[in-house]
C-alpha cells in the first residue's frame, strides 16, 4: 500500500467529473486500499478518487473513530437511489479544502448503490454522520466541493484563502 498525495483547491483536477469504473479489478482495488491508507494518515473519514488525482468514480469511507471501530467502505460507481426527506446540518471538513469547516445541509438519510471491492452490485443505506460523508464524496465524483454549497462570498472567500497558503508554500 502507498499515501498519495492529495489535491487542494483550487487545483482544476478537483472540478472535473469523473469517468466510470468499468471493472472493479485489482488495480481498482489497490487504488481503494490506498486510499484508505492515506485517508487514515491524513486523517480524515472519507477520500474521493478525483482528490488523489484519479478522475474515476471510486470514493472511501470509514467513520470509526479509532483503529477498532474501523469498517472501511470502498465503492466505484456510488449512487443515490433514495434520500430523505429530512434533512441534517454537519459542520464539514476537506482534505482537499484544508483548515476550513462550514455547515452544510444535506439528506439525513440515503440509499446508495455502488459496485464493491469484488466487482458486485450492492446496496446500503446509511444515515446520520455515515449519509454526509457518502454524499460529500460522491459530490467529489462530479467536481463538486463542498465550499459549492456555500454562498458565493464564503466560497471566494475560502478559496482566496487557500490560493494565497499555496503560494506562500511555493
Amino acid at each position: 500500500m502507498a499515501l498519495l498525495p492529495i489535491l487542494t483547491a483550487p487545483d482544476p483536477r478537483l472540478k472535473q467529473k469523473a469517468a466510470r469504473v468499468e471493472t472493479v479489478d485489482q488495480s481498482v482495488r489497490t487504488l481503494m486500499d490506498d486510499m484508505l491508507e492515506t485517508m487514515y494518515a491524513a486523517p480524515g473519514i472519507g477520500l474521493a478518487a478525483p482528490q488523489v488525482g484519479m478522475s474515476i468514480r471510486v470514493i472511501v469511507a470509514d467513520i470509526g473513530k479509532n483503529e477498532e471501530d474501523r469498517q472501511p467502505i470502498r465503492m466505484a460507481n456510488p449512487e443515490i437511489v433514495w434520500a430523505s426527506d429530512d434533512d441534517n446540518t454537519y459542520e464539514e471538513g476537506c482534505l482537499s479544502v484544508p483548515e476550513h469547516y462550514a455547515a452544510v445541509v444535506r439528506p439525513r438519510a440515503v440509499r446508495v448503490r455502488y459496485v464493491d471491492e469484488h466487482d458486485a452490485v450492492r446496496e446500503m443505506d446509511a444515515d446520520g454522520l455515515l449519509a454526509t460523508v457518502l454524499q460529500h464524496e460522491m459530490d467529489h465524483l462530479d467536481g463538486i466541493l463542498f465550499i459549492d454549497h456555500l454562498s458565493s462570498l464564503k466560497r471566494n472567500m475560502i478559496l482566496r484563502k487557500l490560493l494565497k497558503a499555496k503560494k506562500e508554500a511555493g
